[in-house]
C-alpha cells in the first residue's frame, strides 16, 4: 500500500512551529496536565519530522547511488552498489517509523501496566500455567530493563497461582503489553498425568494502564477500607502482622485486597492503584463500545472471552490466533523472549489503524 505522506508531514511542520512557541511560554506550566500533554506532543512531532527528513535523505541517496552504479567508473559503481544494499535495508525501517509516529497515540501508551493473571479452566494445571505466564512476563521485564513488582498473589497448593497481580514499569510499557490481554490456552501433558494424555487449560491475562489520581477520583466517602491479618499458602514471604488491606469501592462494589507489602500504608497505596486502574479500564471500555460498530479491531480488544493464543508444548509451538502467526520456539517464549511477537502484533495493528485513519481522512 503506497501512501503519500507529504501533505500530512507539511501539516505536522506547521503544528511543530506552534508547539515550539507554546513550550517557550512560561504560563504553560501553570497547568501541569496541559504542559505535560504539550511536551509529549512536541516530542512526538519532532520525532516524526526528524524521521521523515532521514527517510527523504535516504531516498535521495538511493537515486544518486543507482546512477553511480550504472556509470562508467567501475570503482565508484562498486562502492555505490554496496551502499544501495544498506540503504534498501534502511528505508523500510524508516517508513515503518514514520507510519508509527503519524498515527495519533493510543490512550495510555506511555503508562506503566498493571498485569492480572488468573487461572481459568483446567483446575490445578491452569494455576500452574498462570504461574508460567507470570514467570514469562517477569523474565521479559528483566531482559528489557523494565521494573517488575509483585502486588498480590494467591498461590495454588499444586503450584502456580490462582491469581497473581503485578506491575511492570518503564518506557511505554502499556503500549508494548496491551496486546497480551485475553484468554491464553495451553496444551501439554501435566506432571500429574499418569497416562501421558495432553490436557487443555486456560488462564486469563488483563493488562491495565496504571491510572493516575487525576484520571479517577476516589472520594473517601466512596471507600470502605479494612485491615486484616495477612495469610495464605507459602507464607514465608508474607508478613503475618495485621498489614493486609482490603478496599471496597461502594458505588461499583469492586473489591481489591493487597497483602504483599510489608506495611499497612504500602498495601493501601497498592490497593488504591489497582482500584483506579480497574475503574479506568471500565471507563475506557465504555467509551470504546460507542465506536465498536464503526471499526473492527483485529488485535487488542482485550475481550476476556477471546482465545488469543495457544501454547502447545509437545510441538514447541505457539500460535497467535488474531494474526494467524505460528512460531516453533515456545521454549524461548516461555523464557520471556516475546519482543518479536509483540513487535509483529503491533506492526499489524499499526497497519490496520493507518489504513483506517487514511480512509477517514480522504
Amino acid at each position: 500500500m503506497n501512501l503519500d505522506f507529504a501533505p500530512l508531514i507539511a501539516k505536522r511542520r506547521v503544528r511543530f512551529e506552534e508547539l515550539e512557541q507554546a513550550i517557550t511560554d512560561p504560563a504553560l506550566f501553570d497547568d501541569a496536565k496541559k504542559a505535560r500533554e504539550i511536551l509529549r506532543e512536541h516530542a512526538r512531532v519532532k520525532e516524526l519530522i526528524t524521521t521523515w527528513d532521514a527517510l527523504e535523505k535516504a531516498r535521495i541517496q538511493l537515486i544518486e547511488n543507482e546512477e553511480f552504479a550504472s556509470g562508467s567508473d567501475a570503482e565508484m559503481a562498486e562502492m555505490a552498489r554496496a551502499e544501495i544494499e544498506e540503504i534498501n535495508a534502511r528505508i523500510p525501517k524508516l517508513e515503518q517509523a514514520v507510519m508509527l509516529t503519524l498515527l495519533p497515540p493510543q490512550p495510555d501508551d506511555d503508562r506503566d501496566a498493571i498485569v492480572e493473571i488468573r487461572a481459568g479452566a483446567g483446575g490445578s494445571e491452569a494455576a500452574i500455567f498462570a504461574g508460567d505466564l507470570y514467570r514469562m512476563y517477569a523474565r521479559y521485564a528483566e531482559a528489557n530493563g523494565l521494573g517488575q513488582e509483585l502486588i498480590e498473589a494467591s498461590p495454588s497448593d499444586a503450584g502456580g497461582y490462582k491469581e497473581v497481580i503485578f506491575q511492570i514499569s518503564g518506557s511505554e510499557v502499556f503500549r508494548r503489553l496491551r496486546y497480551e490481554s485475553g484468554v491464553h490456552r495451553v496444551q501439554r501433558v501435566p506432571a500429574t498425568e499418569a497416562q501421558g494424555r495432553i490436557h487443555t487449560s486456560t488462564a486469563t491475562v488483563a493488562v491495565l494502564p496504571e491510572a493516575e489520581e487525576v484520571d479517577i477520583e476516589l472520594r473517601p466517602q466512596d471507600l470502605r477500607i479494612e485491615v486484616c491479618r495477612a495469610g495464605g499458602p507459602g507464607g514465608q514471604g508474607v508478613n503475618t502482622t495485621d498489614s493486609a488491606v482490603q478496599v471496597m469501592h461502594l458505588p461499583t462494589g469492586k473489591i481489591v485486597r493487597c497483602q504483599d507489602g510489608r506495611s499497612q500504608q504500602k498495601n493501601k497505596e497498592k490497593a488504591l492503584t489497582i482500584l483506579r486502574s480497574r475503574l479506568l479500564e471500565e471507563k475506557r471500555e465504555e467509551e470504546a463500545q460507542k465506536y465498536a460498530a464503526h471499526r473492527k479491531s483485529q488485535i487488542g480488544s482485550g475481550g476476556r472471552e477471546e482465545k488469543i493464543r495457544t501454547y502447545n508444548f509437545p510441538q514447541n509451538r505457539l500460535t497467535d490466533h488474531r494474526i494467524g502467526l505460528t512460531l516453533y520456539n515456545l521454549d524461548r517464549v516461555m523464557e520471556g523472549e516475546i519482543v518479536d511477537l509483540i513487535a509483529t502484533l503491533e506492526a499489524t495493528d499499526t497497519q490496520e489503524r493507518l489504513e483506517a485513519s487514511t480512509s477517514e481522512s480522504v
